[in-house]
């Protein structure tokens, strides 16, 4: 794979140089784009971008695919829903997840609930590649890895259920 890299690297050098043709072919857009190096330090300043603007791009992605009923774990969970009651304060876009963002890289990690029925695996790739997608066209950082930890399924009628019972103490 480092061959594949190394070759891949120098094709890209030798565009950038103007000294090959450039070569694409149908579904490598994505590859190439993905390959590319955006400097956030230009001529007249740097950019810096800070961990909670990639940790709210990452949670909208996140929630964009069908079949994440929530992010979070049970304590974060809670702490969001107390967020909605409260006058003035809303859902958090960041709940559930976790970022670590350098000068030209980032890493999420992504804790969700997930819809009973729904294949994980394939919700957690879906989940990945949105996330993926949009931290490096917004931002211009490579993302090095998408984490996602499934901390629940659920299931349609579970919070009814729990919300009509009588309290179990006075």
């Amino acid at each position: 794979m480092s061959e594949q890299k190394t070759t891949r690297d120098e094709a890209a050098a030798e565009q950038d140089a103007g000294t090959a043709p450039e070569k694409r072919s149908p579904g490598t857009d994505v590859e190439l784009s993905r390959k590319s190096v955006t400097s956030l330090n230009g001529d007249y300043g740097i950019t810096s971008i800070a961990d909670v603007v990639v940790a709210k791009i990452a949670g909208i992605a996140a929630r964009e695919i069908d079949g994440v009923y929530d992010l979070g774990g049970t304590t974060q969970r809670a702490v969001g829903k107390v967020r909605d009651v409260l006058p003035g304060t809303g859902t958090s876009v960041t709940q559930g997840i976790d970022v670590e963002v350098g000068e030209r890289q980032a890493a999420v990690d992504v804790a969700i609930v997930a819809e009973y029925g729904v294949a994980i695996h394939q919700l957690a790739g879906a989940i990945r590649r949105n996330v993926i997608n949009a931290i490096e066209q917004m931002t211009g950082l490579e993302v090095t890895e998408v984490n996602v930890t499934v901390h629940d399924v659920h299931v349609d009628g579970e919070d009814a259920a729990r919300d009509d019972s009588e309290p179990r103490v006075q």
